[in-house]
C-alpha cells in the first residue's frame, strides 16, 4: 500500500509537482512497492530455515534452484557401466524461488510423461513439496488405526500438492501408507501415497500419475532403497526408482523422505512393454497360497494365474512340478530375483519372509515375475546366508530342483562383482550422500552430521558384506538337520512376527518354568494374529511337532474360523489344535510331512484372538521323526 499521507512541517499545503515530475515520482513508487511485494511474496514461499543454508545456487528458466558448478559432487552416471540409468547426476535443489506454482502438469503424451519422470529421477532433483489437507479431511485419516493394522482399508482424501518452483497439484488423491514398522498417523510423521491423477484424470507429478513418500523411519541413511534398485536394476530384475524429497504437511516440516515411483501401468510398460497381465500384491507376511490383493488386472474376482502357479508349486509328481513350472514362472528372472534379495540382506522380502513383494503374470508370455519391494532395511547383517534354502512356496519348489539350485549358485557368482570390489559401490553412495547433505544441512541441528555417521556404517557393512559374500561362494548347500539318537531335535532359534501392533511377544518364565515364549493381547476391539517362528531344513519323511502350553481367558475371533486361538502348525498347513479360555500346561501335537529331498518348513507357534494370552514352554519345543529320510 502507499506510504501514509503525511502533514507539511511548516502547516502548508504542499505543492503539487508539476507534470511530468508528478509522473515520475508515482512510476519510482510504484516499483518501489512492487519490490516489496515480491520480497514478502519471497518469506511466503520460502522456509525460514532454508536462510540457514550458504550454498552458491544458479537459478535457471523455470525456477528451479541448481547447486552451481563448484559444489556440485561428479555426476554418478560416470561411475556406472554404460548404458546404466542413474539417479542422481548433478544435484538439484527446488526451492528459494518467488516462482508463482504453475498448475500441475495436464495431458502429457506417454513420450513427455517418460521423459519427466526420467529427468526426476536421473538427475536426482529433490523437490520441496508441500502438503496442504483441508481439517475435516484430516480428521478422516485420523479415524483409521494408530498403528499399523493388517489388511486395514485406508481411504483416499483430496489434498494440495505445492512444489516450489515447480507446480501445484490440486485435487491429487492422499492416503497413509506403511507397514508393521514403518506406518506411523497423520499426525505423526506419516508416509504417503499420492495418486495424482485419481479424481483428475491427466494431471500427473513429473510425468508420474501415482507416487510414494516413505518415511524412512527404518532407514536413518535414506539410502537403502536407492542403492538396491540400482543394483536389481542393472541385473535386470524390474524395480521401482527412487529418489528423495524435502515435504512439509499444513506448514508442518517432516524433513527428507525417500520418492520412489509406484507399482503401475507405466511401470509395467516400462519393463515389460505392455502392462497386459494380472498385478497381484503380496500382502503382509502373505504367500501365494493367499488370496492376494489384485492391484492391475481386468477380471478382479478370477485368480485363476495364482491359483494354477500354487498348484504347481505344490505337485508332488516333480516331473510335473518342474514341466508346470516353467510355463508359469520365467525362471531365469525368478533366480536373479532371489539372489539379489538373499545378496542385498532382504531379510523382509518374498524368499525369505513371503513379504514385500508384486508378482506379474504377463498376459503375451503366459509367465509370472516376482518384484522386489520395501527395501529399507537391507545392508543389516553382512554374514546372512545366500546359500540357507528358503521356505516360501515359489522359493522352496525352484530351489528344490536340484538343477535350478545350480543355476541359482551360478547366479550369485556371475553378480558378485556388483558388490566387490566395493570401490565402486562406495562411491555411489559417496555421491548421493553429497547430493542429501545440503538438504541435511538447511533441516538443522545434527540431522546432518549424524547422518554423516549412518553413512559411514553402512559403508563398512558394505564393505563387510562383499567379502562375506565371496566366503559363501565356497560352501556346500546346506542339508537337513540331523535329529539325535532317539530321533529328536530341539529348535531353539525363534523369532516374533506380529500382525499386530498391539500384541505384546516376550520371552519369560512362568510358574515353574524358567522360559517361555509368550504372546499376549488386551484389546476388546481389535484382532490378534501374532506367532513365534522358527525355521528348519528337513529330509524327506513324516513328522510330528510337540509343543507344551498354557492359556488364559483367551477370546477367539470367530468359532467358525480354521486355525483360531492358541495353537501349533507347520506354514501353509492348517491345524486343528485349537485352545481357548483358560487351562493349565497341555501338551499339544502336530502331524506333518516333507515330499521333497530337502525343504525349509517354517514351525509357527500362534495367537488368533480377540484378547488373551498364551505361553509356550521353551523346553519343550522340539521334533521328532515318525520314518526315516
Amino acid at each position: 500500500m502507499p506510504p501514509a499521507r503525511q502533514r507539511n512541517p511548516r502547516g502548508r499545503k504542499a505543492k503539487t509537482a508539476p507534470f511530468p515530475t508528478r509522473w515520475v515520482v508515482i512510476g519510482i513508487w510504484a516499483m518501489v512497492s512492487l519490490g516489496a511485494i515480491l520480497a514478502v511474496d519471497t518469506l511466503l514461499v520460502d522456509d525460514p530455515a532454508d536462510e540457514s543454508a550458504n550454498l552458491a545456487t544458479n537459478e535457471d528458466a523455470t525456477g528451479t534452484v541448481t547447486l552451481a558448478a563448484n559444489s556440485a559432487p561428479p555426476p554418478i552416471s560416470s561411475a556406472l557401466p554404460s548404458g546404466t540409468a542413474s539417479h542422481t547426476g548433478s544435484p538439484a535443489l527446488q526451492g528459494n524461488s518467488a516462482t508463482v506454482p504453475k498448475p500441475g502438469e495436464r495431458g502429457l503424451s506417454v513420450d513427455a510423461a517418460r521423459k519427466a519422470s526420467d529427468e526426476l529421477f536421473d538427475r536426482g532433483l529433490i523437490p520441496e513439496l508441500r502438503i496442504e489437507i483441508a481439517e475435516g479431511e484430516l480428521q478422516k485419516l485420523r479415524q483409521g488405526a494408530t498403528s499399523f493394522v493388517a489388511g486395514e482399508i485406508r481411504p483416499y482424501v483430496p489434498a494440495t500438492v505445492v512444489e516450489a518452483g515447480g507446480h501445484r497439484y490440486e485435487n491429487v488423491a492422499l492416503k497413509l501408507k506403511g507397514s508393521a514398522g514403518s506406518y506411523r498417523p497423520v499426525d505423526d510423521r506419516p508416509a504417503f501415497t499420492i495418486n495424482v491423477n485419481k479424481f483428475e484424470n491427466d494431471q500427473t507429478f513429473h510425468g508420474l500419475g501415482k507416487f510414494h513418500l516413505n518415511n524412512s523411519v527404518q532407514d536413518p541413511t535414506y539410502i537403502h532403497e536407492w542403492i538396491a534398485s540400482e543394483l536389481l536394476s542393472e541385473a535386470n530384475v524390474p524395480a521401482t526408482r527412487v529418489t528423495h524429497a524435502r515435504v512439509w504437511l499444513n506448514g508442518r516440516d517432516l524433513g527428507l523422505y525417500v520418492l520412489k515411483s509406484a507399482f503401475d501401468k507405466p511401470f509395467l510398460k516400462r519393463h515389460f512393454g505392455h502392462a497386459k497381465g494380472n498385478l497381484y500384491e503380496g500382502g503382509f507376511v502373505q504367500d501365494i497360497d493367499i488370496d492376494l490383493e489384485k492391484d492391475l488386472g481386468e477380471d478382479q474376482a478370477n485368480r485363476a494365474d495364482l491359483k494354477a502357479l500354487l498348484a504347481a508349486c505344490r505337485e508332488p509328481d516333480l516331473a510335473i512340478r518342474w514341466s508346470r513350472l516353467e510355463e508359469l514362472l520365467d525362471i531365469e528372472q525368478f533366480l536373479t530375483f532371489m539372489a539379489l534379495e538373499m545378496m542385498l540382506g532382504h531379510w523382509d522380502g518374498y524368499t525369505l519372509q513371503h513379504n514385500n513383494y508384486r508378482i506379474f503374470f504377463d498376459a503375451r508370455s503366459g509367465k509370472a515375475s516376482f518384484l522386489p519391494h520395501g527395501m529399507d532395511q537391507v545392508f543389516g547383517d553382512p554374514n546372512a546366508s545366500v546359500i540357507n534354502l528358503p521356505s516360501s512356496i515359489a522359493a522352496a519348489a525352484v530351489m528344490n530342483n536340484r538343477i535350478w539350485r545350480a543355476r541359482y549358485r551360478e547366479r550369485l557368482r556371475e553378480l558378485q562383482s556388483l558388490f566387490q570390489p566395493s570401490e565402486e559401490l562406495l562411491k555411489r553412495v559417496d555421491q548421493l550422500h553429497a547430493r542429501l547433505r545440503p538438504v541435511l544441512e538447511r533441516m538443522g541441528g545434527q540431522v546432518a552430521k549424524d547422518h554423516d555417521q549412518q553413512v559411514a556404517g553402512l559403508k563398512s557393512r558394505l564393505t563387510a558384506r562383499g567379502e562375506g559374500l565371496l566366503r559363501q561362494q565356497t560352501l556346500p548347500d546346506p542339508g537337513p538337520r540331523d535329529f539325535d539318537e532317539s530321533g529328536r531335535l530341539a529348535l531353539t532359534e525363534w523369532q516374533p512376527v506380529s500382525e499386530t501392533p498391539d500384541a505384546k511377544l516376550e520371552v519369560v518364565p512362568v510358574n515353574k518354568v524358567p522360559k517361555a515364549f509368550s504372546i499376549q493381547y488386551k484389546s476388546k476391539t481389535g484382532r490378534c494374529n501374532s506367532s513365534w517362528r522358527c525355521k528348519v531344513p528337513l529330509a524327506k519323511g513324516k513328522y510330528t511337532l510337540h509343543a507344551r502350553m498354557k492359556t488364559e481367558k483367551i477370546v477367539a475371533a470367530n468359532d467358525q474360523e480354521v486355525d483360531v486361538g492358541a495353537g501349533i502348525r507347520i506354514e501353509g498347513w492348517r491345524r486343528d489344535n485349537v485352545r481357548k479360555g483358560t487351562t493349565t500346561w497341555i501338551p499339544v501335537e502336530f502331524d506333518f510331512a516333507v515330499t521333497d529331498d530337502v525343504r525349509t518348513v517354517e514351525v509357527v507357534l500362534e495367537l488368533r484372538a480377540r484378547q488373551g494370552q498364551v505361553w509356550f514352554d521353551a523346553g519343550a519345543l522340539h521334533l521328532t521323526r515318525q520314518t526315516p529320510p
